[in-house]
């Protein structure tokens, strides 16, 4: 029987993937929770079949402005917020030698700017009621470097670096950093370079499915007052990376 989550959460990236499997997770828990992504068609529809305790708002995780009407919007929907869940994310894989400019800023924008655009956005409400739990999707990317991944995983050890400098300057506020490995999921669906989208269909021939990471995001929300699950890295049981 999966355990109640009393929490009002907001999820970036909710329109697929482990944004979506995280919605239905805690959708089953009865977490009242607040979606967002670009896409509003997919996330009408999952509001719809998970129900009245699930609203959503379009949302571009680059525009702070944006970001802050996306966090208002789901106070005065829930009256508080309890969790957010940074999980909106790029990857355009590519050499270097490619000079992808446009693409090592679109992935600088989301996954960095977004992140401290979602910070920014709750961290004076958690401030306030002295409580919060943010949730930063990063990657196993933020504990390693690849080839023609360098950009994406310098974007993700930012990440893993920004968690942790939050859980040191706030002690009412959680903070968790859950890694996937690889992941069957829509990620990486803009990339360019036709050699690495040959090698990432090869990776994902041993993958999680979304579901694993959001039971990973759960478990952390699950934690009693005064515990706080830092840093989680899940991998396929047969994966190398």
């Amino acid at each position: 029987m999966t355990a109640s989550i009393n929490k009002v959460v907001l999820i970036t990236g909710a329109s697929s993937g482990i944004g979506e499997a995280t919605a239905r997770e805690l959708a089953a828990t009865g977490a009242h929770l607040f979606i967002g992504a670009r896409r509003g068609e997919r996330l009408q529809a999952l509001a719809a079949e998970l129900g009245d305790t699930v609203a959503w708002r379009t949302l571009d995780v680059t525009d702070g402005a944006d970001f802050d009407a996306f966090v208002e919007a789901a106070e005065a929907r829930f009256g508080h917020i309890d969790v957010l869940v940074n999980n909106a994310g790029v990857m355009p894989l590519s050499p270097l030698a490619a000079l992808k400019r446009d693409e090592w800023k679109r992935m600088i924008d989301v996954n960095i700017h977004g992140v401290l655009n979602g910070i920014a956005a709750v961290l004076p409400r958690f401030v306030a009621q002295k409580g919060g739990h943010i949730v930063n999707v990063a990657s196993v990317a933020a504990h390693m470097v690849m080839p023609t991944a360098a950009v994406y995983c310098g974007t993700k050890h930012a990440v893993r670096a920004i968690t942790e400098g939050l859980r040191q300057e706030h002690d009412d506020i959680r903070s968790t950093l859950i890694s996937p490995g690889v992941v069957a999921t829509e990620l990486g669906h803009d990339i360019t370079d036709p050699e690495v989208a040959t090698a990432l269909t090869g990776w994902r021939k041993k993958s999680l499915t979304p579901d694993a990471i959001a039971r990973a995001v759960r478990y952390a929300l699950e934690q009693p007052e005064g515990v706080d699950i830092n840093e989680v890295i899940v991998r396929p049981t047969a994966a190398d990376m």
